[in-house]
């Protein structure tokens, strides 16, 4: 679960809040269709770790986003000479 959510959260990161709520209404779905748990059972828990991961996903998204731009920026003001 948690590799899958944050690699759902790295390629949805640009539109995070759609993501958090995706996650918190898909995971526990999909955990009651494929009959791995019932629907008394750990959907809050589950909704939660869900939201987490996704959620580390889509800042660690963010902060590679933001490092790339730095350097574009970088490398523009100062370019390297040959």
């Amino acid at each position: 679960m948690i590799p899958t959510m944050i690699v759902f959260g790295l390629v949805l990161g640009r539109w995070w809040r759609p993501a958090l709520i995706v996650a918190a209404l898909g995971w526990p779905l999909l955990l009651v269709t494929t009959n791995v748990t019932n629907v008394e059972v750990g959907l809050l828990g589950a909704a939660g770790l869900a939201v987490l991961n996704t959620g580390v996903g889509a800042l660690i998204h963010h902060v590679a986003l933001r490092v790339v731009r730095g350097l574009q920026r970088q490398s523009v003001q100062h370019p390297v000479r040959p």
